[in-house]
């Protein structure tokens, strides 16, 4: 859908994104255990909306209407009714209406989709925030948590790790089905770290993954318990626990004014797609049919293809979901997405750079932050912010593409640069 009136990102945040294997966060291992905390999830989606406010040049009292985006923070951090948490954080913000939304590991996204919507119905600056706190349980209770994203009356069963189990499963019937191989869905883990480890930003900025060490079990070892899908999911080829925030300030093109700048001084999003399937109903696990429709969207909407598009941020919960997702793009036939990354056609080089500070595999996914990162860094490449992994050029055409569930909720947005040739 074009946007109704034009909507221009005025500012930003993302925080660093910790979990375990990142050198701040605090674990059992750690020499601060027991004597400093991690942040919240309050503590994130504060500092992540104050910065961003900041960044912005954009006073609290300014903000019309806000967005929260979590999925599981009744769950991870016993809190919910997040709606009015910043108004308990940020002085300026009483009174101020908020709303929480939550469609998994979309939620970012679908935070953003209102904020869109709030300044077509004529609000001029609206907060879109999200964050997760994960880490506060086990892996296995928060894999538990993590399930209620599936139809968990018919799919927890399927694994300890129900989600890992779901994109396994998606692996071994891409591979049998087009023959594409373990070493095409390597060639993605390793690209993914390799932008990490030059993002400061990044849960895994200092842990190095080779392709040589993403290829092989041994030392990345198999752990799934479903015999039939534990030998085409290893651990490196998994999104990472994490916990973080993100925050934009959204505008109209009156309330970019009022900030005292122009269209070229700030990247507009021109349009905006989402879709929705039925949990527990995929009808084919080599394609991801409902993101490819939402894509699908915003090129007609916007009169464009995949050609014109420079940069991207699509979901990799697991590796081969990047595969899956290149194809629902339309940047390679069904079948021969596995080529890309080895060819370094996604490479922070190459014609159509994704993912570019990591992607959920490296960068990490505190999940009601993606959406809401996936889209600022989008646009801090396009203003080419990104130092050490940023690409070349500035394009005119950047993408992003959110996915909740097996496929179930997809966001997706096109930015535009208004400064660009």
């Amino acid at each position: 859908m074009k946007t109704a009136r034009r909507v221009f990102i005025a500012g930003g945040h993302i925080s660093t994104f910790i979990g375990k294997h990142h050198p701040d966060f605090i674990w059992k291992k750690h020499a601060d255990f027991g004597v400093r905390d991690n942040p919240t999830l309050e503590e994130h989606l504060v500092a992540a909306a104050s910065a961003a406010l900041a960044d912005a040049g954009v006073h609290a009292a300014q903000v019309q209407k806000g967005y929260v985006g979590n999925f599981a923070g009744e769950l991870f951090s016993s809190q919910g009714h997040l709606g009015s948490m910043l108004a308990r954080g940020i002085e300026g913000l009483e009174y101020t209406p908020f709303t929480r939304v939550e469609g998994a590991c979309a939620s970012g996204g679908l935070a953003v989709v209102g904020a869109i919507e709030a300044i077509s119905a004529g609000r001029d600056v609206v907060l879109a925030v999200g964050a997760e706190a994960q880490t506060t349980v086990t892996a296995r209770e928060g894999a538990d948590y993590l399930a209620r994203a599936s139809h968990y009356a018919t799919e927890r069963s399927l694994d300890d790790f129900t989600f890992p189990a779901m994109f396994a499963r998606r692996a071994r019937l891409y591979k049998e089905a087009t023959g594409a191989t373990d070493d095409d869905i390597a060639w993605v883990v390793a690209k993914a770290y390799s932008n990490a480890n030059r993002n400061p930003l990044a849960h895994m900025r200092t842990v190095r993954m080779p392709i040589e060490q993403a290829a092989v079990s041994d030392s990345n070892p198999y752990f799934l318990t479903n015999p039939e899908y534990r030998e085409h999911l290893r651990i490196s080829d998994c999104s990472q626990v994490s916990d973080g925030g993100a925050a934009m300030v959204l505008v109209s093109e009156e309330g970019l004014r009022q900030l005292g700048r122009t269209p070229d001084d700030a990247i507009e999003i021109l349009a905006y797609g989402q879709a929705n399937s039925p949990l527990g109903r995929v009808r084919d696990f080599t394609r991801l049919d409902n993101s490819k429709r939402a894509v699908d969207e915003v090129y007609h909407d916007a009169g464009i293809s995949v050609a014109d598009i420079g940069v991207a941020e699509v979901h990799d919960c697991f590796a081969v979901t990047e595969i899956l997702m290149a194809e629902a793009m339309g940047l390679a036939p069904w079948g021969q997405g596995g080529r890309l990354a080895r060819e370094g056609r996604t490479a922070i080089t190459g014609d159509l750079p994704i993912n570019t500070g990591g992607g959920l595999l490296a960068f990490g996914h505190p999940v009601g932050a993606t959406g809401i990162k996936q889209i600022f860094e989008v646009a801090r490449q396009m203003k080419g912010e990104c130092g050490e992994y940023q690409i070349p050029g500035r394009p005119r055409y950047g993408l992003t593409v959110n996915m909740g569930g097996d496929d179930r909720t997809t966001v997706t947005t096109l930015l535009r640069n208004p400064s660009a040739n």
